[in-house]
């Protein structure tokens, strides 16, 4: 017999969710979903991801093995098995009319929900808390189905009420901000107990919310970084849901993202001009030099670059980088933004870039390469979020040797060490609140920094070395896998 901490011990995982990087992705989640099973499966675990059919994925998929046909909810569903480039095992949930379409996983080109979501992704969880019961159509047998953020939210309701033997079930809050919430004749196809349809169940301000019947109904919860754990059991930041986290707080477990560190590695990233080490830091000024063309920027290359690539919301405080644009360049530096995102927030950055064209960049897209291009040019990396569940951009920049200048929240207060001149850890500025002037404050901390060469090698160096990989997101999981599962 295993002894009881051994990989061997832990359940096997069905690893459901809306979005899985390179395949699909709209943020975040995509790439947690495309590193953590593999870590998983590092582990020793018996991971495979979930992931619905969308075009994308099917096209990725092409040559995939049919393992499975069944009736939901009204729907003929096909489940195909591949494998992502990585080796870790896919199921694709197959149902056409309802996710082989152009788009995002949640929204049509022009930018709007798909009307019908709650379907889709209702099916889905169906599907998802069905094969973790003895009525799966697969032989295959998980004992945690582990689902992500409120598109799957229904699967563990629909798991409490499933009857039988049947698996544990995880839920991890990507986002507390999305809850999936809907007017209640949108879950008529659904088969939603009656049971649930109360306070203690789904219900949310006479509405029902996906996001609040995972969090009712899962064995575990789980969040990115300890400090959103924190956080979201707050008035301030719990959305409405804070009550409920308060409430099941035994359940609640904070595990810090990684990232993937062989994607994000400037010594061996095809996306660069020049590849850099610790060692080798003086060939980092070469992407500087392209990144500064791209953006079109004037002036000398003296000037300390700082950069931002960001979805453009409200939740990454880019009307606080709009607002502190003229005090941001008097430092005097450059700004350069890459993303896409609300109009509004788009026309703040546009406005900005046309009262100073030499010291301003802004570029709207969703653009990898380009992403990886800006950690690598950028000085400094910009982060004034309002609130950031975990934040990866901040470690991707700490491994390119760009420290960041963030606000204190979630998951930036867990992987970002302030140099407040006392500390020998330091690896970038911290700023106390998601304001203008805060964040001027801290681009100045960190421009004065910049301009003490031995000082801005050791931060970078510092950084550079620091562990931010998803070995020890997956041990954490593993030890929660088990907590929820019984023994035999």
């Amino acid at each position: 017999m295993p002894p009881p901490h051994s990989p061997q011990s832990t359940p096997s995982v069905l690893f459901a969710t809306p979005e899985c990087a390179p395949l699909v992705k709209t943020g975040g989640l995509g790439d947690v979903s495309g590193a953590l099973p593999a870590a998983l499966v590092a582990e020793g675990i018996d991971a495979r991801i979930l992931l619905p059919g969308y075009v994308a994925v099917l096209e990725a998929c092409e040559g995939a093995r049919e393992v499975g046909s069944f009736e939901i909810l009204g729907h003929s569903a096909r489940l195909l098995e591949s494998r992502l480039a990585d080796g870790v095992p896919l199921l694709v949930l197959d149902i056409p009319k309802l996710y082989a379409r152009r788009g995002t996983p949640y929204q049509a080109d022009d930018g709007e929900d798909w009307e019908d979501n709650a379907l889709r992704f209702g099916v889905f969880s169906k599907v998802a808390a069905l094969l973790g019961t003895s009525e799966s159509p697969l032989e295959w047998r998980p004992g945690v189905v582990h689902c992500n953020d409120w598109p799957l939210g229904l699967a563990p309701l629909y798991l409490h009420f499933a009857p039988g033997p049947k698996a544990a079930s995880v839920i991890t809050i990507h986002n507390l901000a999305f809850q999936g919430i809907f007017p209640w004749h949108h879950l008529d196809p659904l088969a939603i107990p009656e049971e649930s349809r109360g306070m203690e169940g789904l219900e949310f301000h006479d509405r029902a919310s996906f996001l609040k019947a995972g969090l009712m109904y899962a064995d575990a919860i789980t969040t990115v970084s300890p400090t959103y754990a924190r956080e979201i059991q707050t008035e301030e930041l719990g959305f409405g849901l804070d009550g409920v986290l308060r409430h099941r707080a035994e359940r609640l477990h904070g595990v810090l993202n990684g990232i993937d560190t062989a994607l994000w590695n400037p010594m061996a990233d095809p996306h660069l001009v020049s590849r850099y080490g610790m060692l080798t830091l003086e060939r980092k000024v070469a992407n500087k030099r392209v990144l500064r063309k791209r953006f079109e920027l004037g002036g000398s290359e003296e000037l300390p670059l700082l950069a931002a690539v960001s979805r453009i919301t409200h939740q990454k405080g880019i009307d606080v980088l709009a607002e502190a644009m003229p005090q941001l360049t008097a430092l005097p530096a450059q700004v350069a933004v890459v993303g896409r995102g609300e109009r509004e927030m788009v026309a703040m950055l546009r406005a900005a870039q046309a009262k100073n064209p030499a010291n301003v960049g802004f570029i709207v897209a969703f653009d990898e390469p380009l992403a990886h291009l800006v950690e690598a040019g950028a000085d400094v990396f910009l982060m004034p979020s309002r609130f950031e569940p975990c934040g990866m951009n901040q470690m991707y920049s700490q491994r390119y040797g760009t420290p960041p200048v963030a606000h204190a929240t979630g998951g930036l207060v867990d992987t970002i060490v302030d140099d407040d001149g006392v500390r020998p850890d330091a690896t970038g500025f911290l700023i106390p609140e998601a304001a203008a002037d805060a964040l001027v404050v801290g681009a100045r901390r960190a421009v004065t920094a910049y301009r003490d060469a031995r000082r801005w090698k050791a931060l970078q160096t510092r950084g550079m070395t620091r562990d931010f990989g998803w070995g020890p997101a997956a041990r954490e999981y593993a030890r929660i896998y088990r907590a929820i599962t019984p023994t035999s």
